[in-house]
């Protein structure tokens, strides 16, 4: 349930209410009795890092669009998508603890 904050328009008391989305919004103050208003106020998370983005998981149809907009002259290489030869490819050097467990 969400928390919402109130201020009394009198006495300027400050009150936090975890109520429905449904409920009906509080009118009276309990200290004073004075007329409630309803305070807009920031969320308790903050959404940080990557995956928050639509280029983030572009889906098959986003990623044709995003094909679409592209310049023509924008398209890679052929030659760049070639794959290295066998005799110029680079093998790593792994340690036997690099090396996965099973």
């Amino acid at each position: 349930m969400p928390i919402y904050e109130y201020q009394c328009i009198k006495c300027k008391n400050k009150v936090e209410v975890m109520q429905k989305m449904t409920d009906p919004a509080l009118t009276k103050c309990t200290s004073c009795g004075g007329e409630l208003k309803k305070l807009i106020t920031n969320t308790s998370f903050v959404l940080k890092g990557t995956g928050w983005y639509v280029t983030d998981y572009p889906s098959a149809d986003r990623k044709k669009a995003m094909d679409f907009e592209k310049p023509a002259g924008s398209k890679k290489d052929k030659k760049a998508d070639k794959k290295p030869d066998k005799k110029t490819k680079k093998k790593k050097n792994l340690k036997p603890s690099d090396k996965a467990p099973y």
